[in-house]
């Protein structure tokens, strides 16, 4: 199925990763995602992780040098070339998130979906992908998704209902990976946690 994310012109697979590369020679800090990630990891006393829409695999690949086990999907086999090349080690699965395959395992302490996944998937897919990536989550395992709100795009209010339903329940929201407090605006990082029992 195709997603929103074929349909745009972003540069895809090295080109994309470049970019990346060159924020951090500028010295810019590109691993917010993996610090939210440890830090969250650290919370639920967990090491495996899900890289749910992983791209190029940066913060999958940060992660596992950081010591965790970390496994990513993703359905732009272009970018899956370049997390290939740069992460040989993680197991790198192609698949769509609203159809996931059972080679992507469960169990996962912390499910991430950075770089805007939820505004990039299949119109109408949103549900079906929290409700997989639901399913790989252990009991009490946290899912974190960080998006651009738009008007023509998922809401906070549709994603927390889907998540709901899903069998998830809202842990907190930030303005960004740092956990800066969530007041409004155009960004946002929401935790959600699977219901034990």
């Amino acid at each position: 199925m195709a997603t929103r994310w074929d349909e745009t012109d972003a540069p895809k697979g090295d080109d994309y990763d470049a970019r990346w590369a060159r924020m951090a020679a500028q010295g810019k800090s590109i691993h917010g995602e993996a610090d939210l990630v440890e830090s969250l990891l650290a919370e639920v006393d967990g090491t495996r992780v899900l890289d749910g829409g992983c791209g190029t695999g940066r913060v999958a690949i940060e992660l596992a040098r950081r010591g965790f086990d970390v496994a990513g999907v993703d359905a732009d086999d272009s970018m899956l070339a370049t997390a290939r090349r740069n992460g040989p080690d993680i197991d790198w699965v192609t698949a769509d998130l609203a159809d996931l395959p059972d080679t992507v395992g469960t169990g996962f302490d912390v499910i991430v979906l950075a770089g805007n996944v939820m505004i990039f998937v299949h119109p109408g897919t949103e549900r079906r992908v929290l409700d997989g990536c639901t399913r790989r989550l252990r009991p009490g395992g946290l899912l974190v998704a960080g998006f651009a709100l738009r008007p023509d795009r998922i809401s906070l209010e549709d994603y927390d209902d889907h998540a709901a339903a899903a069998g998830l329940e809202s842990v907190a929201r930030w303005a960004t990976w740092g956990r800066e407090p969530y007041a409004g605006g155009d960004y946002a990082v929401s935790v959600h946690r699977r219901f034990i029992g």
